[in-house]
């Protein structure tokens, strides 16, 4: 299943946070505070982001999902600190 990147800007505080729990929904990880990664098909990518749609309304956002091939994810690179979270 291809994995995928969710990321968003989102001004509201409230709104942002049901973002995040429709990610989690969904099944993908937090990686930083607005962004998320995990396995989606097609279907399911098509299904978060309406629900992310109607979520949003006319509230401003941005939101971009970005499928990841698995050679692309193998290369990724990562420096994480000690006493680094991404826990909230």
């Amino acid at each position: 299943m291809p994995t995928t990147i969710l990321i968003y800007d989102i001004p509201h505080d409230g709104l942002r946070a049901k973002v995040a729990d429709a990610c989690l929904d969904y099944g993908l990880a937090r990686v930083q505070y607005s962004a998320f990664l995990g396995p989606l098909n097609h279907n399911r990518q098509q299904e978060i982001l309406q629900r992310l749609r109607r979520l949003v309304g006319q509230e401003p956002a941005r939101i971009q999902l970005v499928p990841v091939c698995e050679k692309d994810l193998r290369l990724m690179k990562e420096v994480v600190t000690a006493g680094y979270t991404v826990d909230r």
